[in-house]
């Protein structure tokens, strides 16, 4: 076999990343997304202070299909985040190191972040004033 037609290791028409592995990427990535949200954050935050016409036009923005879809976005990474977060503590404190464990504290954070999110968008469409 000539070096042109080596295969590149690992085979990556067949290598199948770890959950681990896609949730470190994850937690890295949701902190990304979590430092773009502060950008919104302070543009609304500008709005206020700047007058009525400018904090209607950045609600009309986060009220619509665009502006919902990125307040999903940046809840699901909040909420990724935390739990992860914490996940990494417990194990900063020695505990979930065992395979099967880390596995299994995986899909609680994934469970989690789910939870989480659909009840913190259930408690702003019941206490969020529209």
């Amino acid at each position: 076999m000539s070096p042109r037609n080596r295969p590149l290791s690992p085979h990556l028409q067949v290598y199948r990343l770890p959950l681990l592995a896609l949730m470190s990427i994850a937690h890295r990535g949701a902190g990304v997304a979590l430092a773009l949200g502060i950008v919104l954050l302070a543009w609304w935050l500008g709005a206020i202070a700047t007058g009525p016409d400018a904090y209607a036009a950045v609600q009309g923005f986060l009220g619509s299909v665009i502006g919902r879809l990125v307040l999903l976005g940046f809840t699901v990474a909040l909420f990724y985040h935390l739990a992860n977060g914490i996940r990494h503590l417990l194990w900063d404190a020695g505990w979930g190191y065992e395979l099967p464990r880390a596995y299994r504290s995986g899909r609680v954070v994934l469970a989690a972040t789910v939870i989480l999110t659909i009840a913190a968008w259930i408690a702003a469409s019941v206490w969020g004033g529209r």
